[in-house]
């Protein structure tokens, strides 16, 4: 019987890259993952028009104010049925940035009470992006700066990092 030779450093490096590979995303997603939409109605409601936004990125007294306002919902009328309406206003604002009591990390710098409409304009946000060039957002495959997948290739399954 012929034995192979046991090669500790091979199955080091393997190991290693593995661990990088998996615990590397767990890290990243420490700062930047924000737990995506699940709920099928608003998934499917939100998600026919653009990304549904991690309900996590805003305050519930935003998802509040944008749910009473979607016949002009950023320039389009988003309208739907009342109990739909109240469907995703229980999801969105159950799971908002908030709503553990503590603002989450996309709403560091936001005042209380602070009920803003855009997660593009949060503080935080902000300052995440200023180093991003103006003529960035203006391009033909990005469009605006509310196209997180654009940039963000992850931004589906609430991963934000750079890629």
């Amino acid at each position: 019987m012929k034995t192979v030779p046991f090669r500790p450093l091979a199955l080091g490096v393997a190991v290693l890259a593995v661990t990088v590979l998996l615990f590397g995303r767990a890290r990243a997603g420490d700062q930047d993952y924000y737990p995506p939409v699940t709920d099928k109605i608003t998934l499917q409601e939100c998600g026919s028009c653009h990304i549904a936004f991690p309900p996590s990125m805003l305050p519930a007294a935003s998802w509040k104010r944008m749910m009473g306002e979607l016949a002009n919902h950023f320039g389009d009328d988003a309208s739907v049925d009342a109990d739909t309406a109240a469907a995703i206003t229980r999801y969105l604002t159950g799971q908002a940035g908030d709503a553990s009591g503590r603002p989450g990390k996309l709403l560091r710098g936001l005042r209380p009470g602070e009920a803003p409409l855009r997660i593009t304009e949060l503080p935080k946000w902000v300052h995440e992006h200023d180093e991003v060039p103006k003529a960035d957002w203006t391009r033909k495959d990005v469009g605006s700066k509310a196209n997180c997948g654009a940039c963000h290739l992850d931004a589906q399954q609430g991963y934000f990092e750079d890629d």
